[in-house]
This record gives structure tokens, sequence and C-alpha cells, in this order.
């Protein structure tokens, strides 16, 4: 994704002043050389798609029950639980992730608008967290379960002797049994320390920290650098971050070496030595890593830390995200400048782009620049105000950018708890957090949502209004100024601006630029105030990569096209853009709606565009392919002939099997072990995992048939076997050798398995290690009659 026409930090070093030319650094000086975010407790939005946002998430927080969240805890620790445990996560073995991030949300949101019932309980959750820990009796409390080999679901615990003792078994989320233990931590103490910043000081918080910080210090003192790195290939979150957080609190370096010890070699080396080694890992996985190693490099110091990071925000932000600010595919990064073959109903992850938020945070801290802003306005405005449900406050998982695809929200009733639930409590209670920023004596506007604001250092109240981003204008108003006097204001300018005005108490002015920023410095009073107009055009985007794919946006805001209500079906293909000048089709409808409609432009028939973020219950087209009116001819008849074989085909057909779908598998009579439904671009499958299976019967009919599977073309390597009748008729090896694409392989079946029967057994089942899968459908089919060559005169 382009974030316009800067760029940030191309060498990871910072350039000295002293190499600029001297009308530069006259400018530069003018931008503070670090900066810091107002406090979100100093922020209070005003009316605005945010500010509801926020009291839907509000709503949906004290709706959730707190000793549900604290069942396993209480249960484990051998103390009678207080009320049933949710469902979801929440009843498998991620369980008790949930609490930290609502703990998180609960803070957040007591600093965002002042509410004193979620500070309640965030105080009692405390108390109850304090109990078990002392009833531990060693420093441990933790919700996490471990599902034995034989099935029986215990305490997690129970994996960290085995741990010390050098047995160590991971597969990249399950370690000994249990799902992701040390991420399940990483959230506790984030929340943990949320409630002390946004909140006030609680001992209990502190004591809790360090109690368990000593646990999962033993654990580590048991292994040595060899056995770390095999623990770390779990997923393990930000728990880098969760003790350089702890050493910063406390000042005992036993925190500090703990954190540096948490160092996952094979993803951060590569990245300290800036290369791009991200396909095929799993995204959300690696960048709470690096918001661990951007809090180290703070208090060490450290050049290689600091540079990973800024290394992984240029690539992820450059060359693995999709328009709306989100990354990754099926949760996992593709290779760079791919996204267009990636175009899924599985796209971004909210977890990542949270994560990314943060990071960029982080990085601007260090060194301020709009380009860091241009990104996060667009990932914060697209992405996560797309996430939440506005009426109830469900969350999705992925945000899809398929076109037709749904958006699919968490139950109103929290019984799902998704990473990404989590992470929504989190973000959607803080909107007001990157707003106002300062740095020096400079008082910095970085995103243009409405709010009033308290500026200590000036004793002042500060107020922001504007119709952002459907209207290019904003004012900032000094409503109070204890401490009037001569400062600069810097106002951001997006990278997609062409140009910016500013006015000062009505009235034109011209201002320094600087770093994608306007700055006016004067001498300031109460009243005054300064406006910014920037232009908010339409223009293209192509994907990284591909520039026959594009996508639309209007300032900050991609648009969509509407193809109507959620709840009805999308079966039709996918419109695409022919013609020259493409901007010119579109007609403006309602501009303080950002609403167009196009005209002659969209094939096979013109839509409304409307802004993508507010598509919550209505089906969208965000990517099109474009086209000259001579290739669009050329693209009309390769669709007409695909359409001619795929009738050919179902003529042809004995049964279809659709894997993945509950009626058809029942109707196959279908049975399976360690065996799990897909869904991806579109299309339902199944896959089997090592030591499991899946069966179902299809019905023959006499003569030659054809057993064809669908596979999709870029799967990680993998084997399995393919059985009629518990005969094996093929193995089948995928190894992505076919990026971007469906293909089908075709199964000639001996005769013999099929002569005198009415239906067969189809059986799948991977090699050990392996995955078979998964199968995007199964279709038997007669075979086409041999040709006779016609007999020559």
């Amino acid at each position: 994704m382009s974030i316009g026409r800067r760029t940030f930090l191309k060498t990871g070093a910072t350039l000295p002043l002293a190499a600029l030319p001297a009308a530069a650094r006259a400018m530069t000086a003018a931008l503070p050389a670090k900066a810091k975010a107002l406090p979100l407790s100093a922020v209070r939005l005003r009316p605005s798609d945010f500010a509801h946002a926020v009291e839907v998430n509000r709503a949906y927080l004290l709706r959730l029950e707190p000793d549900r969240l604290l069942h396993n805890f209480h249960t484990f620790a051998g103390l009678p639980p207080k009320a049933k445990v949710y469902g979801g996560w929440e009843s498998d073995t991620i369980a008790g992730h949930t609490l930290g991030h609502y703990l998180s949300g609960l803070a957040l949101t007591h600093a965002q608008i002042g509410c004193d019932d979620c500070a309640r309980r965030a105080a009692y959750i405390i108390d109850e967290l304090a109990a078990c820990q002392t009833r531990n009796g060693d420093g441990y409390v933790a919700g996490f379960t471990r599902k034995r080999k034989d099935g029986k679901v215990v305490d997690g615990k129970e994996i960290f002797p085995e741990i010390m003792r050098g047995d160590i078994r991971s597969a990249g989320f399950d370690l000994n049994g249990c799902w992701v233990p040390f991420y399940n931590w990483h959230k506790l103490y984030t929340g943990l320390f949320d409630v002390i910043d946004h909140i006030g000081p609680n001992p209990g918080a502190m004591a809790i920290a360090i109690g368990l910080g000593a646990y999962i210090e033993r654990v580590f003192a048991a292994l040595d650098d060899e056995q770390v790195q095999t623990v770390l290939a779990c997923e393990h979150g930000g728990l880098n971050e969760s003790f350089a957080e702890l050493h910063a609190r406390t000042g005992d370096p036993r925190w500090l070496k703990l954190a540096e010890r948490i160092y996952h070699k094979k993803v951060l080396t590569p990245l300290s030595e800036k290369r791009d080694e991200l396909a095929n890992i799993h995204a959300n996985t690696q960048v709470p890593k690096l918001i661990g190693l951007a809090r180290l490099y703070e208090i060490t110091g450290n050049p290689a830390h600091g540079a990973a990071a800024r290394f992984f925000w240029e690539q992820v932000t450059r060359h693995h995200s999709y328009v709306i600010g989100g990354n990754a595919d099926r949760e996992y990064f593709t290779a760079p400048d791919t996204i267009a073959q990636h175009i899924t109903e599985q796209t971004c992850e909210h977890c990542n782009t949270y994560n990314m938020l943060k990071l960029t945070r982080q990085l601007y801290s260090w060194q301020p620049d709009g380009a860091l802003f241009d990104y996060y306005e667009r990932a914060h405005l697209n992405h996560v105000m797309a996430q939440q449900e506005p009426v109830n406050g469900g969350f999705t998982y992925m945000t899809p950018l398929m076109t037709g695809a749904k958006r699919e929200y968490s139950a109103m009733d929290g019984e799902e708890f998704w990473c990404c639930v989590g992470t929504g409590m989190e973000s959607h209670a803080k909107h007001g957090e990157s707003i106002f920023w300062e740095g020096g004596d400079t008082l910095i506007v970085n995103l243009y949502i409405p709010a009033d604001a308290r500026w200590a250092a000036r004793d002042a109240k500060v107020g922001l209004a504007t119709a952002w981003p459907f209207e290019g204008e904003a004012t900032l108003s000094f409503d109070a100024l204890g401490k009037p006097g001569t400062f600069p204001v810097a106002l951001r300018v997006p990278g997609y601006a062409a140009s910016a005005d500013l006015f000062v108490n009505g009235k034109p002015v011209t201002a320094a630029r600087a770093g994608g920023y306007a700055i006016v410095e004067r001498r300031w009073k109460k009243g005054d105030t300064v406006t910014i107009r920037l232009p908010l055009d339409l223009r293209l985007e192509a994907t990284p990569g591909d520039g026959r794919t594009v996508a639309v946006l209007r300032g900050p805001l991609v648009l969509a096209g509407d193809l109507g209500r959620a709840d009805g079906a999308w079966d039709r293909p996918d419109p695409a853009m022919v013609g020259t000048d493409l901007i010119a089709r579109f007609r403006p409808v309602a501009m303080d709606k950002a609403q167009y409609e196009t005209d002659g432009l969209v094939r096979p028939g013109d839509l409304s565009f409307v802004p993508f973020y507010r598509q919550h219950d209505r089906r969208s087209a965000v990517y099109f392919k474009r086209f000259t009116a001579a290739e669009w001819q050329v693209e009309e008849a390769a669709f007409l002939k695909e359409q001619a074989r795929q009738k050919d085909l179902a003529a042809r057909s004995v049964d279809v099997m659709h894997l993945g779908e509950m009626q058809p598998e029942r109707d196959h009579q279908l049975t399976s072990d360690i065996s799990y439904p897909v869904s991806y671009r579109g299309r339902s499958g199944r896959d089997a995992r090592s030591g499991g299976f899946f069966e179902f019967t299809m019905a023959v009919k006499p003569g030659p048939l054809i057993l064809q599977a669908t596979y999709w073309g870029d799967e990680r390597q993998r084997s399995f076997d393919i059985l009629i009748d518990n005969q094996r008729i093929a193995t089948q090896s995928l190894e992505a050798d076919r990026p971007g694409q469906f293909f089908d392989v075709d199964y000639p079946l001996p005769e013999g398995l099929t002569r005198g029967k009415k239906q067969v057994k189809v059986r799948v089942v991977p090699h050990d290690r392996n995955s078979a899968g998964p199968v995007f459908g199964m279709r038997l089919f007669t075979a086409k009659p041999a040709t006779t060559p016609a007999p020559t005169a």
C-alpha cells in the first residue's frame, strides 16, 4: 500500500541536522525531535462516528460478566467459581486470554469517557486475581487450559514442569498441549499496566505482575538458549514487552535480562539485518515481538532493536498491506507486493492492525514524521472503524475485501471471544488517543477527529471542530490558555493532499512546511483559532506489484462499490472498470456522505460508491480490475469460454460433494477426526490434520469415471492419500506451485472399483506430520468418450 509521496526513514537512521542545507535546517527545526501523545484522559470526543463507537463499546463491556471471565482463574487456584465459564475460545485451550483485554478495555474506557463502572469492575478483577495468586502460593495465576493426549482438559499449569525438564513440544500455537500460554500472559500484563496507567496507581496490580514474573522467570531459568528458542516458536505475543515494561516500572534489572532473553531469533534477526523474510509466516504472531523490541530500544538504546522495528514497519506498510491498512491473508503474510493475488474473505485480521497502530505510535514518538500518521489514519479509519458492528458492538475477526463478501461479527452475547474480540474491546475504547501530541513546546494535531483536550503544558483547553473525513476543513481553537505565549502549532498535511490552506482567526497565513506538517508559530492567546483546508480529491490507487488492480479513495477514505444488503446473495461476476480516464466517470451524489455514482464505467453495470467502513451490513466491491475497451472484449470472451466448460462438466457430473458445508456433508454421511471446515475466496472446503481423516460417500454409475478435487495453489507444503473404499488411488502433494489460483486435479478411477456399485466411500488421509487439503470440493463425473478418427477414403 502506498503511503503517499513521503517516505519514512529509508535508511533506518536519522539524518543529522548538520548534513542538511541551511534552509532545510530552518524548516526542520520547527518540528520537535520527539513527541508524546496527550493523555487519553485529557481528551474528550465530540459527537462523531468515533464517539459513537466508544459508547457502543462501553455498553458491550458492561454487558460482560467479570466472574465468568474469572471462572478458570478461580477454579485452577482451588477457589469456588462464582459463575459459569463463557463459551467459544474461553471454553477452549486459549481460555483466559480475554480477561487481559477486558481489563485494558475497562481502563481505556474509564480514561476516554470517565466511566466509574469500568473502574469499579477493574478493581474487582484485580482483587480476585490477587486472591487466586495468593492461593496458588508461587506467583502463578492463569486461566488457560491444557488438553492431554486422551482429550481430557486440565489446568494449563501442568505443562511447565515438563518444559523445565526440557520436554518441549511446540507446534506454532500449541505448547505441550496448551494453546499460546505466553501470549495469554502478555495480554494479562498489558491489562494490569493499563489499569495502573489509566485508572490510577494500584499496588495489587503491581504485586500480581511481579509475582507472576517470578514464576515465569523460574521457567526460563531452567532452559538453555536453544530450549528458549524452541519455546519461542510457540506464539508468545509481546512477552518481551511485558518484562521490558516491568523493568521500566520497577528498575529491577532481572526483568530487563528476561526481556532480552525473550528474543525470537528466527524472526527478529533477519529484520535487524533488513531482510524481508515474512512470506508464509503468521502475521500477528510477529507484530507484538517488534513492539517489544521497540520498547527495549527505548530502554537500552540498542540500535539493532530500533532498526528492526523501523524496517518491519516499512516493509509491512509498503509491501504487505491492503488499501484499508490491514495485512495478511488467512492470518499469514504473503510474498511482498502480491496483494492482488490475495483479495479474499480472509484478509485483514483486526489484531494485526491493532498492533501495527501501536508500533506506529512508538516510531512516531522517536521521530515525528507525517508519513507515519498517513498510515495510522488510513488503517484507523478504514479498518478499525469497519471492525465494530455499530449497533450492538460485535467485532469482526477478518475484514474481507473479496468482492461480494460480507462481514461476520461476533455474537452480541459474547460467546465467541476470538482474539479480535479482545483487541476490539481495546481499539474502540480509545479513539481519542492519537489526535493531539506535544513535543518540546509544539502542539501537534495528527488526526482530524472532533474533540476537546486539556494541554497541561500550557494550562490550555483546545477544541478541534471538523467533519473530517467528509469535509476537508478542521479548526483548532484555544478555548482557554492559562499560559499564553509564542509557540508552534503543527497540523498534519496528508501525503495525498496536493495543497493546504491555513487561516489564523479567519485570515490566510503562510505556514512553514516540515516533515509532513504545516507549522504556524506565533504568540497565541485565548480565543485564537487556526484552520486548515485540504482538498479531498478522488483518486485511484494500485495494489503494490499490480497496476491493473485498483481501489478508489477520497482523501483518507476508501470507497466501496455498494453491492446490496449483507443478508442477500452475491453470485454475479466481479465488477470491473473499463475505460481510460476512469475518475472522470464518477459523479458526486452526496458530498457530505462521500457518496458517488459511476456513469458508463463499471461492467457489467454501474455502481454507487460509499465509504467502506460504513458498510457493516452491506456487501462491497473494493478492488477492481481495470481494462481498456479492447482488453475488456478479450476478458469477456475468456469468461464465456469458462462458462461453457463448467456447463459441460455439470452435464457429465454423477455426484458433487461440497466439502465444509453442513447439509451436503450430512447428505454424504461425512465422518471425520481432527478435521475442520474452512472457507476461502468464496469457496468452502475441509482439511484434516496429522492423525486425522475425513470420509464420505459418493454416488457412482457404470462406465469410466473421474474423481476431481479442487485445491488452492498457494498452500504450504503438505501430502496426503486419497482412497476409494479403502484402496489408495492417489497420493497428492501441495507445494505452493500455482500461486493465486484454484486448480483441479483429475483422478481416473479403475472401473473395477465402481463396477456393480451404487456408491463408494472417499477417504482423505494426511501423511504423518502433514495436513490434508484443504480440499475445496470433489466431483465424480463420466469420462468423455474417446474420439474415433474419421475413416479415410
